[in-house]
């Protein structure tokens, strides 16, 4: 099939590539991208035939917004847009309603699988119109491995799937975080954090290719001393926790594992030095003035 890709960034462009390997057309655009094959919206429009299929694959928020009402008008009865970043699902529903009053189709695909997809594969989850699916349905065939699509249900149901999916993929990360943290810390055995993260992934409970990925990092920085401690939220998360607490459902290790990813933001925490203040004044015990704490940074 042909289809125009918009957004050619770590996900897009290996995702048009795989697209091309299994036999598609595609033309994409991205503003900034040199190897784009057309220089505007309009111009991707004029390339496809009908019903045409454009597949978005740019950062959640304003840019997909403005991405949505450019193309919008663009396109015609039957067409498609397949909005494959990470959007908040409640904007997904909101946009199918809008491109539905114009005749358009509008799906939501939540698309796990990194910088590995081009070689592995894309785990794809679809919300929408039935029909929509099954006109993109080719080139999800091509783009997941074997059992690797599918669709969900209505509008909103593929990336509501993908936001638990990556709440999910937090406390998956903070657990072995937390894990091998403790390995490192208690010195009374010498562990080989690189060797533990193999034995696990043969058998164990706990193997997965999270696991596999952290024996790769192992094994090119066993200490890990060339990657500073931050973590990024890109969203999903937060929303998780948010419809969590509207629903009276209970994530606790989710939160926990979002709440952690604030922490590990922190220069210095507020709330700790607001602990060693209360225990300062209520059982005197000893305080680390902020300037011994500087003057043994600089030290080091």
């Amino acid at each position: 099939m042909k289809l125009g890709m918009v957004g050619l960034g770590r996900m897009g462009g290996n995702m048009a590539e795989r697209l091309r390997r299994g036999g598609h057309e595609v033309e994409t655009y991205a503003r900034t991208a040199p190897e784009r094959t057309v220089d505007s919206l309009v111009e991707l429009a004029t390339k496809l035939k009908q019903p045409r299929v454009v597949w978005l694959m740019i950062p959640a928020g304003d840019p997909t917004e403005h991405a949505v009402k450019n193309i919008l008008p663009l396109l015609e009865d039957g067409d498609t847009i397949v909005d494959g970043g990470n959007s908040n699902f409640r904007d997904s529903q909101r946009r199918a309603a809008v491109a539905k009053e114009k005749g358009v189709f509008f799906l939501d695909a939540g698309v796990s699988g990194g910088i590995w997809g081009l070689a592995e594969g894309y785990c794809v989850m679809v919300g929408g119109e039935e029909e929509a699916f099954g006109a993109v349905e080719p080139a999800l065939a091509t783009l997941a491995p074997e059992g690797g699509y599918a669709h969900v249900g209505p509008s909103g149901a593929g990336h509501f799937v993908k936001m638990v999916h990556n709440g999910i993929e937090y406390g998956l990360m903070q657990a072995y975080a937390e894990g091998f943290e403790l390995m490192r810390a208690i010195d009374l055995f010498d562990i080989d954090l690189a060797q533990i993260s193999a034995l696990w992934q043969n058998g164990s409970v706990v193997r997965g290719w999270l696991l596999e990925l952290l024996q790769r990092a192992f094994e090119a920085d066993p200490g890990l001393e060339q990657i500073r401690g931050v973590v990024a939220d890109s969203g999903e998360g937060r929303w998780t926790v948010h419809e969590a607490i509207d629903a009276a459902v209970p994530l606790p290790a989710i939160s926990a594992a979002l709440f952690a990813r604030f922490a590990s933001r922190q220069d210095e925490s507020f709330a700790a030095k607001v602990n060693a203040a209360l225990r300062n004044q209520f059982g005197g015990h000893a305080v680390e003035s902020a300037a011994t704490a500087e003057e043994a940074k600089a030290a080091e």
